[in-house]
């Protein structure tokens, strides 16, 4: 028969695994004594847990320190958060915290953590639920101490940034028996008058010193307040329930004032630079409107009846122009015209003829004789000359031959 044989840290592996499979393990608060307490170079704590019946190992690792807001000491008593685990190679298990607190802050924190869980599971800190914080406020509320920094430091920044805002406060205990039920009653009061805004806060202190912020009647009149709130419990470090039920948180009582008041001077800057910004782009558009006009103005002008009238006129004078040059260019050519004709014409003067020694010959009857054989013996002529006319009988006819080109030679 064979036997299941296991190495020794395969069994301290499957322990581990089943510490690591238990959801209780993985968040646990151990309550005890501290004893044996190291701190180590390496920034480590390691400590023992102790009660009257047993100890737990534990260690705090250098990068959880934040998680311990205090020296440890040997017989402190202590609430440590954090998970249980199998430490393999020494097959031991351990206490890995993350987180340490004085037994009494301890028990309170469990009590902050429960009902933190509760509010967050009923929607409490659902961010649809928030209001959004008025930019511009006349009204600013203020739930606090009537003495302390905290409402000298919102009142002074609240009047530095815009001194026409008016500060109403009510003065609450934030501390002690009653501080819960006189928060309530602020905001109550506050939410009646109209306010545009709250802030309800305190200065800084322990958590046993802010815990008034961490009731469930807080918690509800600050949801159920259809005014938006702003919460401003302590330091930046400190965080309550009021916290993640209000509107929105400022790290400090000055923040939430900054928060709340919008700067003056801010505002006066941001009209400046609309009204330059305003001048530019009115600038501009009277620019180009002047130029819509100019160009509107020079196409009315070419349109007008004068200037068409000028246009008409300018093409008849043109055309004119273009007539007379046409008129003068006919002139001229006419004018070669006629001195060529001129020139053969006179060319086929008679008189011209005469000039240069020839003569015309005439009948009686003034018919002129062209040929020798219309001529008889007898018949009288008028020879006519350049300068005057003689008349002659023919008294002998003497014909030649034909002249070259003439009929008769045909």
């Amino acid at each position: 028969m064979t036997k299941n044989i296991y190495t020794v840290g395969q069994v301290n592996s499957y322990i581990k695994n089943m510490f690591s499979q238990d959801f209780m393990m993985n968040r646990i608060y151990v309550k005890g004594e501290v004893s044996n307490c190291k701190y180590h170079t390496s920034g480590h704590v390691y400590f023992t847990l102790k009660d009257g019946t047993g100890a737990l190992q534990a260690v705090l690792f250098a990068g959880n320190r934040k998680g311990l807001g205090f020296q440890m000491r040997n017989g402190d008593n202590v609430v440590a958060l954090g998970s249980i685990s199998v430490y393999e190679r020494d097959g031991k298990y351990q206490l890995y915290a993350r987180e340490i607190l004085p037994d009494g802050a301890g028990l309170l924190y469990q009590k902050f953590e429960r009902l933190k869980r509760e509010l967050e599971e009923m929607g409490m800190f659902a961010e649809e639920y928030k209001q959004p914080i008025p930019k511009y406020i006349r009204t600013l509320g203020i739930v606090t101490a009537p003495t302390g920094a905290a409402i000298r430091d919102i009142q002074n920044i609240s009047g530095r940034r815009n001194p026409y805002v008016q500060t109403i406060l009510y003065p609450a205990l934030v501390q002690g028996d009653g501080a819960a039920a006189s928060i309530v009653n602020g905001i109550h009061a506050l939410e009646r008058l109209g306010v545009d805004v709250m802030i309800v806060g305190r200065g800084g202190g322990s958590m046993e010193d802010l815990w008034a912020f961490n009731e469930e009647i807080v918690a509800r009149a600050i949801f159920e307040c259809p005014i938006p709130i702003i919460s401003a419990v302590g330091h930046e470090t400190d965080t309550t329930i009021a916290d993640y039920v209000a509107d929105l948180r400022a790290p400090t009582p000055s923040a939430a004032a900054e928060l709340a008041v919008y700067d003056i001077r801010e505002l006066g800057t941001a009209f400046l630079s609309a009204r330059l910004e305003l001048n530019r782009r009115m600038s501009e558009k009277l620019a180009r409107a002047g130029e819509r006009l100019e160009w509107y103005r020079s196409r009315f002008g070419m349109m007008s009846p004068q200037s068409r009238l000028n246009e008409k006129r300018q093409t008849a004078a043109d055309l004119e122009e273009k007539l007379r040059a046409a008129m003068e260019r006919q002139l001229t050519q006419k004018k070669h015209e006629l001195e060529l004709a001129a020139e053969r014409l006179e060319a086929h003067s008679p008189v011209k003829k005469l000039s240069q020694g020839y003569a015309f010959v005439s009948d009686a009857s003034g018919r002129g004789i062209r040929e020798a054989a219309r001529v008889r013996t007898g018949d009288l002529l008028a020879v006519h000359m350049l300068d005057g006319t003689v008349y002659a009988e023919a008294t002998e006819v003497s014909m030649r031959g034909p002249l070259p080109g003439s009929r008769e030679e045909e």
